[in-house]
């Protein structure tokens, strides 16, 4: 769909993200299911589906305002982060792998809030 919430650079670069947690999620402690994976998984999905939700608005202050809950969302997801590494789930090669994502997707959520 030209034009659609898939053509936004922001939500390819926050639906990379919520793969890649997805995906290292996998490797957590079983006890950690309904606990922190839950949280981290649901946090980082939250991003692309709001920034996704928004698009589909007819209005652009409907748009920026789910471009807002998709950045406090991002906010959330990092601090889930922090907490995975600082109880030993995540090596810090890949922690960092991640924060770079978020904030590449953070300047490009805080450009497209700005842009509207």
């Amino acid at each position: 769909m030209k034009n659609g919430f898939e053509d936004l650079e922001v939500w390819k670069k926050s639906h990379e993200l919520t793969l890649e947690i997805y995906r290292l999620t996998n490797e957590f402690p079983k006890e950690e299911r309904f606990r922190l994976i839950d949280q981290l998984c649901r946090s980082a999905s939250s991003i692309p589906a709001n920034i996704a939700e928004g698009k589909g608005r007819y209005h652009k202050n409907e748009f920026k305002h789910f471009l807002y809950v998709a950045r406090g969302s991002l906010e959330e997801t990092k601090y889930h982060l922090i907490l995975a590494k600082d109880l030993g789930y995540i090596e810090n090669e890949k922690f960092n792998e991640l924060i770079k994502l978020i904030q590449q997707t953070g300047k490009m959520l805080n450009g497209l809030i700005k842009s509207l």
